[in-house]
């Protein structure tokens, strides 16, 4: 069945068979697969870091190169010596190289708390600046205050030495309509009056002024002559005098009226 031909038959999904990128020669290592694991970014292009693996890799594969054959005793001595003597090489290397990562760790430590500080230092200098602001409002606000009673306090002790031995005193018409800085000429508005609250006070209401009808009641009760405006031209003032002297004031006209020209 089609089951059967798809669980037992791969014609129809045959894949390409797999091959190398790279065949090496049997006997030889090739240099550049040492560096197979760099890539553009991470290595490429290369920097000083990336020279001395090469050419500690070179050295490696020189020593490696130059290490006695197993053959004898002394060989075998002699092998082991510079294998621990590489060992060793090997281990100092590590060594400063964790040195190194540890010291570049700490400058970005330290480049990072000092970031840190800095932020720290900023928001607290804005949290001192907000409560400072405030204090100040407040202060303001109760100096305000203070200086509203001293005022009150020196109204009332004036008014208070004004009648210093406590006796009754009657109204002063005569004294209050004389001065004109008086309650009755200029009232104060902290004792109740307002002076806009009666403003239309003394407006002219008139009937035969603000209506229509009114206006038309008040033409038809005129008389007819009062309608019919005379008016005359005033007369020239005579600056000669009979005797033919011209006035001093006629003099002073004709001088200005030549200087204005």
């Amino acid at each position: 069945t089609l089951g059967t031909q798809t669980d037992y038959r791969d014609g129809e999904a045959q894949t390409d068979p797999y091959s190398p990128e790279y065949i090496v020669r049997s006997g030889s290592v090739p240099e550049i697969l040492t560096l197979a694991t760099l890539s553009w970014g991470r290595g490429l292009p290369a920097g000083q870091a990336e020279m001395e693996i090469i050419d500690r890799i070179r050295e490696k594969h020189a020593w490696e190169a130059a290490l006695p054959p197993m053959d004898s005793p002394s060989n075998v001595a002699k092998r082991l010596k510079m294998m621990e003597a590489m060992e060793r090489k090997e281990w100092a290397y590590r060594e400063e190289e964790i040195d190194k990562l540890q010291k570049v760790q700490v400058e970005v430590f330290k480049k990072l708390l000092q970031r840190r500080e800095e932020n720290q230092n900023e928001l607290d200098a804005t949290r001192l600046y907000n409560h400072w602001q405030n204090h100040q409002k407040a202060k303001e606000e109760k100096i305000r205050k203070i200086r509203c009673d001293c005022a009150l306090m020196l109204r009332k002790l004036i008014a208070k030495s004004k009648n210093w031995m406590g006796k009754l005193e009657r109204r002063d018409i005569i004294k209050e309509y004389n001065d004109f800085s008086s309650q009755t000429y200029a009232p104060l508005s902290r004792i109740g009056f307002f002076p806009d609250n009666n403003s239309d006070y003394y407006v002219v209401k008139n009937f035969y002024l603000n209506t229509v009808a009114g206006l038309c009641e008040l033409e038809k009760s005129v008389q007819h002559s009062v309608f019919q405006l005379k008016i005359k031209a005033p007369k020239p003032k005579c600056t000669i005098t009979k005797t033919g002297y011209i006035r001093r004031s006629g003099r002073l006209e004709a001088v200005l009226a030549q200087i204005h020209q």
